[in-house]
Order: C-alpha cells, then structure tokens, then sequence
C-alpha cells in the first residue's frame, strides 16, 4: 500500500470508469466527486434535494468545467428512492467501476425513516446496503470495481450494534442520539470487512474498503443538531469543529485514496495520518475488535437482507 505521502495528484487517469458518489450535496461527497471527475471518471452524483443537488452540480461544473457529472435522485431513507435510483442504473447495462457511500445523518433527534427504521443507522447503513446490493449487477460486469464504505472514529465508542434497531416493529429501548450515530458507523465499518469476506469467497472481481476522514468540517456535525432543540450544543460542536477540524477537502484524502489507489487491498481502512487520525495525510486506520468480528457481520449481513429484503446474488 502506498505510503502517508498519497495526493489526490496521484489520482490515477480514470478516463472510461463510472464512478458513483452519494451525498455531492455534502463537503466530502463534493471533494470526492469532484476529484474522481478530474480525473477522467463519469460520475454518477446522487442527491435527495434536486434543486439543491443543481447547485452542487454547478458548483461541481463551475470547479472542473470538463466534468462528466450526473444527477440521480436517492433518498438513502426510502427503500423505493433506492430501488428506482439503482434500477435506472443498472438498467443501460453499463459497468460501474467505483462506488463511495459517503451520504449520512449524524446525531439527529429520534425519527424515523419512510420504512420506519430509526434514521440514522436507516440513512447510513440500511439505505447504502440496499443501494450496493441493487447495484451489484453493474458492479460485477466492471474489471475491479471498488466499494467504498464510510465509517468514522466515533464507530470506537460502542461495542456492539443491537441488531433489534433493523426490526421496526421491536422495541427499540432508550434513544441517545451520539450512540445511535456511533453504532450506524460502526455496522457501515462490519458490512466493509464482511462484503470483502464475501467477495473474496466467492471469488468476485468486486473489493470492498472502508475510510474515514478524520475530525472534518463537512457540516455534518451541525445539520443533524439543527433538526432538534439543541443549541447549546450546536454551539459548542461548531467551537470545537472550528478550533480542532481539517477541511472538508482535507477529510476526503482517505475516502479518495480508498476508491483510486490500485496498492490499497480490498479489507483495508483508511483514515488520516496524524495521531488519534483525526488530520493529517491518508494511511491505513485502527478499527475495534467488534468491527472486525466475522460472527457479528453474519448477523449483520443477515438482518440487513431481512429488513431490506435485497441479497446480492
């Protein structure tokens, strides 16, 4: 794998892939399409906000004026958005090479997603393994597509995920909305390492890697807090995002290295460099016990098909 000195000016010529990215309206889904359009791929950007998802893609456009970059409709908390987004994907026959599930919901207040899963581990998990799986007939008919699953030092902060959160009829128990985060980002980090398990079992020319960005002012840390009554602690998050955070730029490097860098194997995890990853350079992260856990991604695995209803063939 290569060393801490990645740049994205080692961004390989990616002329003739197609390559999506979810969440463009966001700081690191633009950073990342964008560079992957500079360099040569077609990018596929998906959006919930159309009008707003326009302003990303002229923004996008105003950036790399030669860009190859088209807008498709998904709301990652609506199976039937996932199911007609991929369908027109999927449907011209045409191979996708690269896909980066970076869209996400980070602390919000206890609410619920079309098909009633809590919102954030149903927006960051459930609706991206519902996406890859829809989409795997593109992603097999590729040489070497590449999954890039996004996941976050915050996955350290539990220890497990309590798999009753992808039934919506169990009970669900208290709501701690920065546990529910963590726990969304913990099962994105399980299903990385347990599609990888399944591609290399079966022998798939399909890697899957993981990567975070690290403390990155993205907005993340705010949109989510907007949605309920909490100003003091919005407050507070924007200080320290203010005072501590890399730029949103800076934060896709891992995600960017992950999806191009032909010497990252399929399993591995990317973060940046500095110590605790919170900055710095990308290099290979440290991720928990649980995340590597082979018993916890069958279960995960398992109930994710039960509460999507999708498998990958």
């Amino acid at each position: 794998m290569s060393s801490s000195s990645w740049t994205t000016a080692d961004i390989p010529d990616l002329s003739g892939r197609r390559a999506l990215v979810t969440g463009v309206t966001g700081g690191l889904g633009h950073h990342v399409g964008l560079e992957l359009a500079r360099a040569g791929a077609q990018v596929l950007a998906t959006a919930r906000d159309i009008p707003r998802g326009k302003e990303s893609l002229d923004a996008l456009h105003d950036a790399a004026p030669e860009a190859r970059i088209e807008l498709v409709e998904l709301d990652l908390a609506d199976l039937a958005s996932v199911r007609d987004a991929a369908a027109r994907i999927v449907t011209d026959g045409r191979p996708l090479d690269i896909c980066v599930n970076i869209a996400g919901v980070m602390a919000a207040p206890q609410r619920q997603t079309v098909d009633r899963f809590e919102l954030q581990i149903g927006t960051n998990h459930v609706g991206h393994f519902a996406l890859v799986g829809r989409l795997w007939p593109a992603l097999v008919a590729a040489p070497a597509a590449r999954v890039v699953t996004v996941s976050s030092l915050m996955h350290w902060l539990v220890r497990e995920i309590k798999l009753r959160c992808l039934d919506p009829d169990a009970e669900q128990g208290r709501y701690r909305k920065w546990a529910a985060y963590s726990e969304s980002k913990l099962a994105n980090l399980v299903y990385a390492m347990e599609l990888d398990r399944r591609v290399r079992a079966a022998g798939l020319p399909v890697e899957s890697v993981a990567a975070h960005p690290g403390y990155s002012a993205t907005g993340l840390q705010h949109a989510g807090l907007a949605m309920g009554d909490y100003s003091l602690e919005r407050f507070v998050v924007r200080i320290g995002t203010w005072v501590v955070a890399q730029s949103a730029a800076a934060g896709a490097w891992p995600l960017l290295q992950a999806a191009t860098d032909p010497s990252v194997p399929s399993g591995a995890y990317i973060g940046p460099g500095s110590p605790g990853e919170a900055r710095g350079a990308p290099k290979p992260a440290g991720m928990s016990k649980a995340a590597r856990d082979p018993g916890l991604g069958r279960r995960l695995w398992a109930a994710s098909e039960a509460a999507t209803g999708v498998t990958y063939p």
